[in-house]
């Protein structure tokens, strides 16, 4: 195989193409240490920021901040080209002139936004609440036209769609017959409920990431630039040696971790993927198996703890119960995040053993790294984790807090164990110092441009939301739910998963999580009487299986254009082995001891079974039966089932004579001597 050494911590190095590049890079650097260190600030000392700013003052110049930053950050993309505006027709020369334009547009409306809002927010938050002067409707719209914009640039025409849509919803809703029909919202209204009311855009989920979210992707863009995605794939690699899909368990390690920090199993799946994809192919792995292996482990990725996609410090915020932390949430998520992880560890094994030439992955990495070097660096990445698991577990701060002083932590060791290092081996430290300069300069880059689409999509659905809510959507769709399932929990759940679903296409896992928490959960809530954590959960697990779902899976199209292979042959290997995961949200439904928080007698039975019965489903989708085609197909209906009874189904008695009906048929199948016309003899790992 190659003997390329992928240093994915590591960016490769800017194309500085002329004076405007290297304006704009140099305005993006300083404009990203100016706002971390805003950002810090009020994560140190809320009242101190800003004259005693409150959070909603303070989320303003967050957005207006973080929006310009993003556009900067594009006219550095523009002008990494030698001559940006140069084209091979008219058209598409204009095109780029206009897309400058726009930019240029979008970047003055921002501003002048920003600072009017700042300036006059108490007479806007609560002073004028309900109504408008004309300049503040001209200001609202051209802010708004502005957020269309900037949204569709960040993730095209998908998510362009569900704006517009909710926005025409909001405007036109007495057009529209039946119990989504509403009064309709006027223009002044919209404008008021999207913009000037500082609610909608800069609503109550750009205050989250302001406060919560943006420093967690400071220490995501640190965590890159001082190496610990390389230090990540390299114990990956070495874990190869010891099991025989270990090419594939990497990938599956690889990319579950380092999801779990970005906030969409998308992007991913494109950046994982790049390499992931190739270094499976490269060892015998076929291309759509590669595809999905890496869609499956993207995805999962988002709902491991502590970050879980930064899902997890939304929920915190959005779930009805009473003191409930950011840690409570982490505590609750073990449990499915520990059989969704062991569930997927053994399909894909099953799926991927077979086809791997070298399992040992012998000259990945030019150079391997000593055992001394895992040392250093491991414990240079481990005392930012554990400061923050000692300020959040422990000291019991807010998540913000926690967030600065693990971002905080992370930057002394990121810089102080490579001094030490040069310092100990003779090495030149001014030189040093240089670098582990430039790799920090580099990391808060890393992070704005992380946090911008986030942010972006984010404050559009704050928008959408508020005008769903200002509406009565969330009432509709509960009333309209209880109608079409008749009252049948069952019914309901599967009705539920569907929206979530269609709701969370082509969003990132905090939009998509929030979109459905509010318009699903409180179904689940309000009419079936289901615990808060219960259903939230579950329309969280059920949202991000938006990326793996045909035919649109988002998560899997990525996935199967950096493999080369056929959109539906990756994603039925994604299918097969994220099956469990289709199941495990209803066992929240049946089994909320699940999500509890707890680790009793009764939650650890609940997962146990739902391990157990997550690994039949696997064993009947994936094992090569060595059976004919048709004793085969009702061999793998038969464990299936079985599986989804121990899963979800309430009853404990029923769940153990499921799990003894699976030994009985594993014995059936193991007795039957295979007929000339079996498909494939060859089981994994023999």
């Amino acid at each position: 195989m190659a003997a390329e050494s992928p240093e994915i911590g590591q960016d490769a190095e800017p194309t500085d193409s002329g004076p405007m590049h290297r304006s704009f890079e140099s305005l993006l650097t300083v404009g990203s240490l100016v706002f971390w260190a805003i950002v810090a600030l009020y994560a140190y000392d809320e009242l101190a920021l800003l004259g005693g700013a409150s959070r909603a003052k303070y989320g303003v110049a967050f957005l207006g901040g973080i929006l310009l930053l993003y556009i900067v950050n594009e006219f550095v993309t523009v002008f990494e080209a030698e001559n940006p505006f140069a084209a091979p027709d008219r058209r598409s020369a204009a095109m780029q002139y206009l897309s400058s334009v726009l930019l240029v547009a979008s970047g003055l409306v921002v501003l002048a936004t920003t600072v009017y809002m700042f300036t006059h927010f108490d007479a806007m938050y609560v002073g004028r609440r309900g109504t408008a002067t004309g300049f503040q409707l001209v200001l609202g719209a051209v802010f708004t036209l502005t957020m269309i914009y900037l949204t569709w640039r960040s993730f095209g025409v998908t998510f362009l769609v569900v704006l517009l849509a909710g926005i025409g919803y909001g405007l036109f809703g007495e057009s529209i017959p039946g119990i989504l029909g509403h009064g309709g919202i006027t223009p002044e209204r919209m404008l008021r409920v999207l913009v000037l009311e500082i609610e909608g855009f800069f609503g109550s989920l750009n205050r989250l990431v302001a406060a919560w979210i943006a420093l967690f992707l400071l220490y995501a863009g640190l965590l890159k630039a001082y190496g610990a995605f390389d230090l990540i794939l390299r114990i990956a690699v070495r874990s190869a040696k010891y099991v025989s899909s270990g090419v594939a368990q990497t990938a599956v390690l690889a990319s579950a971790v380092i999801g779990s920090v970005n906030g969409s199993q998308t992007a991913n799946a494109g950046m994982t993927g790049s390499f992931t994809i190739p270094m499976m192919k490269e060892n015998g792995i076929k291309p759509s198996t590669a595809g999905g292996i890496e869609a499956v482990a993207s995805t999962s990725g988002q709902v491991l703890p502590p970050v879980m996609g930064a899902a997890a410090f939304i929920m915190a915020n959005l779930v009805d119960v009473p003191g409930i932390s950011y840690v409570d949430i982490v505590i609750a998520g073990l449990i499915p995040a520990v059989i969704l992880v062991v569930s997927i560890t053994v399909a894909v094994h099953y799926v991927a053993a077979p086809q791997i030439d070298d399992p040992t992955m012998d000259g990945f990495f030019e150079e391997e790294k000593p055992a001394g070097e895992f040392v250093y660096d491991g414990i240079k990445f481990l005392i930012p984790l554990a400061v923050l698991i000692y300020v959040l577990g422990v000291l019991g701060y807010t998540v913000g807090t926690a967030a600065l002083w693990t971002s905080a932590s992370m930057i002394a060791t990121g810089v102080l164990f490579p001094l030490a290092k040069a310092a100990y081996e003779g090495r030149d430290l001014v030189a040093e110092l240089l670098d582990v300069g430039k790799r920090t300069v580099d990391g808060a880059r890393e992070g704005v441009v992380v946090l911008a689409p986030v942010a972006i999509i984010l404050a559009a659905i704050n928008g959408v939301v508020d005008i769903l809510m200002t509406t009565g959507v969330p009432t509709s769709i509960s009333l309209a739910m209880m109608n079409l399932s008749g009252g049948i929990l069952i019914v309901a759940a599967v009705l539920s998963m569907a929206i979530c679903i269609l709701l969370g296409l082509g969003m990132p896992t905090t939009a998509a999580y929030t979109v459905v928490a509010l318009l699903v959960a409180p179904s689940l809530t309000g009419q079936f009487g289901l615990p808060d954590l219960s259903a939230h959960f579950f329309v969280f697990y059920a949202a991000i299986l938006a990326g793996l779902t045909p035919p649109i899976a988002t998560c899997a199209a990525v996935a199967c254009g950096i493999a080369d292979a056929d959109f539906w042959e990756t994603c039925k290997e994604a299918l097969k082995i994220s099956a469990p995961l289709y199941v495990l949200p209803f066992a929240f439904i049946y089994h909320p001891e699940l999500v509890s928080g707890t680790f009793g007698i009764t939650s650890l039975t609940a997962g146990g079974l739902a391990l157990i019965g997550a690994l039949v489903i696997i064993h009947g989708i994936n094992f090569r039966f060595p059976l004919s085609r048709s004793t085969t197909a009702g061999t793998r209906v038969g464990f299936f089932a079985l599986g989804v009874v121990a899963m979800v189904h309430p009853d404990l008695l029923i769940q153990g004579g499921a799990l003894v009906a699976t030994a009985g048929l594993h014995a059936i199948q193991s007795t039957i001597s295979p007929d000339a016309d079996a498909p494939d003899t060859q089981v994994p790992g023999q």
